[in-house]
């Protein structure tokens, strides 16, 4: 079993890795940003930086992406009034600067422990956080929520959402925007784009143009000319028409990525160079003052400032922890020795499982494999390598994966979908309507289930077999160890009804190697025979048991 860590780590090693006397240390909260010369400035995101990195080379912790939100965080708190304006984080593991910027710089040290600092905004930490976050594609929703209760209230507080180009395209992402669209709702949404998916156009003329539709004078000049077209006689509707249709041709031409938005009616800057500060202070100060919604697409870089994170930021996406605990990095980590040393690579149920996939997919075309948006999580990025022509990842699409893999099932295929434990609570209806309901033979790899630890309250697996336990026609199963979990795999694609197979994330056992057979399905395993007392235990906790 995996060892938890039962002892507080130094909660002081950020602030002494930048120095008590530094100037992130004297801060007096995101206000005290508003004071500072660009010189300073560029000093506090070099101490972030230094704090995050010898943070989360003790700590573990989501190390990349808050890298890469280090100037996009500062601008924001500089032409907004923490806690009073409202700045929600999307998914919010890219939160790391904004907790260093807003107090808690001391314990910084105790992130992802028990009694710490939380992996995510959490309210109770600190009035600045202003959602509990750790799951994609919400933060859209739940910034309009709060805007339209502004709204309601007659207040003016501002309200800004920072959105990933991968959770934006989430269908509750979507769902929001085409609201708040229709409505118009006045909003900030930064779309921080790190993966450079949907960013083909940078340049001059697009910064240029972004400057020219924030600015007073092309709201009031566009709105007066097509007031003015309008009332020419006989042919003004048209007109009017035909000139805002070209208008918005040539605009696409230069933002096609903002096509979309422009369509809903959401007006888009972009793309922005996410690490000047400046221009973002003053794209954002300006998206303020429109009567409506506006998206700042932003191009960052992450692990930004930490040389192994940009050469490699799927690894560095969520640094696990260290071989041993290791001080602050000098240089960030371009010079010298390497602060976040990787650890060695200790087999857990999720390889097992992928490989047990993968080896049945041999000798078996029918078996496709799917995830949502975590092919290297769930272990099924090695079945993309070895059978690429039957392997899907959707994206951040839970509901989705399961809803297609019912499809691929009732199309003659075997679908084996993986998703984290977490996650698959947003398919449950298609779990309960789409599989079960039509009987189909889906195996559902239920991933991180159980108790995960370290990741807070947003991400504990522990609901869904609870929950799925009363679905009709639904088979549930947990391994009590890995030779189990491969033979569980087996008879989960021999069964033509759903299955749902729960492993942890936790290392395995380490019993010895046996060849995978199809288990009976419903039957118990007796490993020992007593008379005084029963023990009744299912999945891997059979091995605190088992002593007993």
């Amino acid at each position: 079993m995996t060892k938890r860590r039962t002892k507080m780590p130094d909660e002081g090693v950020a602030l002494r890795a930048i120095g008590a006397d530094s100037l992130l240390a004297r801060l007096d909260g995101p206000a005290g940003l508003k004071a500072l010369s660009s010189a300073e400035l560029d000093q506090i995101a070099e101490q972030l930086r230094t704090a995050i990195i010898a943070t989360t080379a003790v700590t573990g912790g989501h190390l990349g992406p808050s890298l890469g939100v280090v100037e996009l965080t500062v601008a924001l708190h500089r032409v907004m009034n923490s806690p009073v304006d409202r700045i929600v984080f999307d998914t919010g593991h890219q939160a790391y600067p904004h907790k260093l910027l807003t107090g808690r710089l001391a314990r910084f040290g105790t992130l992802r422990q028990l009694g710490g600092i939380g992996g995510f905004p959490r309210r109770t930490e600190s009035p600045h956080d202003v959602f509990d976050g750790g799951h994609a594609g919400t933060g859209i929703s739940i910034g309009q929520g709060l805007a339209l209760a502004r709204d309601v209230r007659g207040s003016n507080e501002k309200v800004a959402v920072i959105v990933g180009d991968a959770a934006l395209m989430s269908g509750l992402s979507l769902e929001a925007l085409n609201d708040i669209g229709d409505r118009g709702t006045p909003l900030l949404i930064v779309l921080n784009d790190n993966e450079m998916s949907i960013s083909p156009t940078v340049g001059a003329i697009s910064t240029y143009l972004s400057k020219v539709k924030l600015s007073g004078r092309w709201r009031e000049s566009k709105g007066w000319y097509d007031r003015t077209i309008s009332r020419v006689p006989l042919v003004g509707t048209q007109l009017a028409a035909w000139s805002k249709s070209l208008r918005h041709s040539v605009v696409s031409l230069v933002q096609e990525p903002g096509r979309l938005f422009e369509d809903l009616g959401i007006t888009y800057v972009g793309v922005l160079d996410g690490h000047n500060r400046a221009q973002l202070e003053e794209a954002f100060a300006k998206a303020f003052t429109m009567n409506g919604p506006v998206i700042v697409h932003v191009r960052t870089q992450k692990g930004r400032g930490y040389r192994p994170a940009e050469v490699d930021p799927i690894t560095f996406h969520g640094a696990a922890l260290p071989k041993v605990p290791v001080g602050a990095t000098d240089s960030y980590g371009k010079a010298g020795a390497d602060p976040i040393a990787t650890p060695a690579k200790v087999p857990n149920y999720t390889a097992f499982f992928a490989s047990e996939v993968i080896a049945a997919a041999a000798t078996d075309r029918r078996i496709v494999a799917i995830t949502a948006g975590m092919p290297t999580g769930t272990g099924l990025d090695k079945f993309a390598t070895a059978y690429p022509d039957r392997f899907y990842d959707v994206g951040i699409a839970e509901q989705h994966a399961i809803a297609a893999a019912t499809g691929i099932a009732m199309g003659g295929g075997r679908p084996v979908v993986a998703i984290y434990s977490t996650f698959l609570q947003r398919a449950w209806d298609q779990i309960v309507h789409d599989v079960c309901q039509n009987d189909q033979p889906v195996l559902i790899g239920v991933d991180r289930a159980g108790l995960v630890g370290e990741d807070g309250t947003s991400h504990q697996g522990m609901f869904m077999l609870t929950a799925q336990r009363q679905i009709p026609r639904l088979l549930v199963a947990s391994p009590k160890d890995e030779q189990q979990l491969r033979s569980l795999v087996r008879t989960a694609l021999a069964q033509d009804h759903p299955f749902a197979l729960h492993y942890p994330r936790d290392s395995v056992v380490g019993v010895p190697e046996v060849a995978p057979t199809i288990l009976p399905v419903g039957v118990s395993e007796v490993l020992e025979e007593g008379t005084q007392i029963a023990i009744l235990a299912f999945g891997p906790i059979i091995q605190r048991a088992a002593p007993i």
